[in-house]
């Protein structure tokens, strides 16, 4: 009988262990969503947030490959929320088809633009995955990138003429955004901010630049999404799947209202919050270093 009770306790210790082991890799992945959701489109880096954030929690670092397909989310709130301009450039690039006018047709242009401006992310991105996925997703990296482009961003709202429309994008300017987004590859320097300062120095409004920034950015999500969903199957879809799922659904939703806020909030702003925000948070990095409260790699 008393062996019977030790036993029954036991399993109900574990069950209880295990029920809250649960509970924390939900929260873990809650957290981790809206944290994707909300800094993947605002200029200020999502790798950086989902680097330091754990951190300060003393959560270990979640890697490069359970970031990569938890942006799905992101790319499935960009889908939805850009249907219409998505169907309008891809019916364009149709037309184009039979009419043979590629770049003079604007919707067909962008379209085209959006696709090239896939290829140099893409090319780097395999050519330096290793350094990508180790030594750059180093805090110190992380915060120079922070700083650096923050500075950058500043000099292109100066020198803006902000007076570009999304229909007068041009090839160059399509080509310049296209190289820029490769710089995104360096952990803390931020896809939407790299494009979205290269579009300003083309001269493209603000709310444009973000619009042109969140299309472009469809394509190299979704195939470094999907490349590491399968390369990692077997780790993300066992071990992982429930919080990746989870993770994955929550910045989706977040995401989706983060692209609403930050293009109607640039019809009528600057970057210069963003611009303060990134400089601040790469000083506080480099502090917490200093101090030990933080550790450059895990």
């Amino acid at each position: 009988m008393q062996s019977m009770l030790i036993l029954t306790y036991k399993n109900f210790r574990n069950f209880k262990q295990s029920k809250l082991i649960f509970l924390d890799e939900i929260f873990k992945a809650i957290v981790l969503g809206i944290i994707q959701g909300s800094t993947e489109f605002i200029p200020v880096s999502s790798t950086a947030h989902l680097r330091i954030i754990p951190a300060l929690l003393g959560w270990k670092d979640i890697g490069a490959a359970y970031t990569a397909v938890m942006q799905i989310g992101t790319l499935i709130a960009t889908l939805i929320y850009f249907k219409k301009d998505i169907s309008s450039l891809t019916n364009g690039f149709i037309r184009a088809l039979k009419k043979k006018d590629f770049l003079f047709n604007y919707d067909s242009r962008i379209f085209i633009l959006i696709i090239v401006g896939t290829i140099p992310i893409s090319v780097c991105g395999l050519l330096f995955k290793r350094f990508i996925e180790g030594e750059a997703r180093g805090l110190y990296v992380i915060s120079a990138a922070l700083i650096l482009l923050a500075v950058v961003l500043y000099i292109a709202e100066k020198v803006s003429t902000k007076n570009k429309d999304f229909s007068e994008i041009t090839i160059k300017d399509g080509v310049i955004i296209g190289l820029a987004q490769a710089l995104a590859l360096i952990p803390g320097s931020s896809r939407s901010g790299v494009t979205i300062t290269a579009g300003l120095f083309r001269n493209l409004r603000r709310d444009v630049a973000a619009r042109y920034s969140f299309l472009l950015s469809i394509p190299a999500i979704g195939l470094s999404g999907l490349y590491e969903l399968y390369k990692e199957r077997d780790i993300l879809l066992n071990e992982n799947f429930l919080s990746l799922t989870v993770a994955t659904v929550v910045s989706g939703v977040v995401g989706y209202f983060s692209i609403a806020f930050l293009i109607s909030y640039l019809k009528t702003k600057s970057n210069l919050i963003f611009i303060i925000y990134r400089i601040a948070l790469g000083i506080i990095i480099l502090i917490l270093l200093s101090q030990g409260v933080l550790q450059n790699l895990e």
